[in-house]
């Protein structure tokens, strides 16, 4: 969570012990005044939603639908006011509504609006780690399904998402970068909740999440299509993101791994 560390009425005592201090025997009202004028010229710095939390990311979940077994919502929110949602209609459609655009923020930073189709609009209040899905006037919604009418956030890790990881073994086998062949890479972006990269040939991407215990789930990757020399570096590393359902990271190295079994990849942080 983002923090300030400015207090407003520790500002505005300051600025009046300096007023103090300099008016020597200027008329004790014209102090006040001043004193006043600043104080009102103090910017509001009360904390809401907007700035005081980490809200860009992805947020998932599973929302009451009235004639199917339920709305598979996915949500992104990205810090430059664009978002991107898909929503599957289990047991009626197999091909889930997608759009995107730009979302507006309410007065108060509380809750953010998303623009839909033929005028509609869709209300969400930003909370920890998470959205409350609103009725159209903008409220929660009560009953005995107010608890399903939520999105969770993405689990994060600082030290793994928003950073290059270059790959330096594969299968146990140490990778030296050949002079025809791209550099192997990772990067998870903590946003978008998106991994992207090279696989020594080709750039490739695709989803992911992360849960608890430094699991990792890896959607189904796209790639390019290029051919190059070598296609076998590149079809283990496409594998390790097929078989990866765990990670750990120690001492600058990330290792994929599969259960309790010797490391599939490592990668070595980059600081470019």
């Amino acid at each position: 969570m983002k923090t300030f560390s400015s207090t407003h009425s520790l500002f505005t005592f300051i600025l009046l012990v300096g007023m103090s201090a300099c008016s020597g025997n200027k008329d004790q009202s014209e102090s006040s005044d001043m004193a006043e004028a600043v104080t009102l010229s103090v910017p509001d710095m009360a904390h809401n939603s907007r700035n005081s939390l980490d809200w860009y990311g992805v947020y998932r979940g599973t929302t009451p639908c009235a004639d199917c077994e339920g709305i598979e919502t996915s949500i992104t929110l990205k810090r430059d006011g664009t978002f991107k949602r898909s929503m599957k209609y289990l047991g009626k459609d197999d091909n889930p509504f997608f759009d995107e655009g730009e979302f507006q923020w309410n007065d108060e930073g509380s809750k953010v609006i998303l623009p839909g189709e033929a005028g509609m609009r869709q209300m969400y209040q930003v909370g920890e780690n998470v959205l409350f899905h609103l009725d159209q006037e903008g409220n929660r919604i009560t009953g005995d399904l107010a608890s399903m009418y939520r999105l969770e956030k993405n689990r994060v890790d600082y030290l793994l998402e928003d950073k290059n990881w270059v790959l330096v073994e594969l299968r146990g086998k140490a990778i030296e970068k050949k002079e025809d062949q791209k550099q192997g890479h990772i990067l998870f972006d903590m946003e978008t909740g998106m991994f992207s990269g090279n696989n020594t040939c080709n750039n490739f991407f695709g989803q992911y999440e992360l849960m608890e215990g430094n699991r990792i789930k890896f959607g189904q990757a796209g790639s390019t299509l290029m051919a190059c020399p070598d296609m076998e570096t590149e079809r283990l590393f496409m594998e390790v993101l097929k078989t990866a359902d765990n990670y750990s990271i120690a001492d600058g190295i990330l290792s994929l791994n599969k259960a309790k079994m010797a490391p599939l990849a490592r990668f070595e942080l980059s600081d470019e």
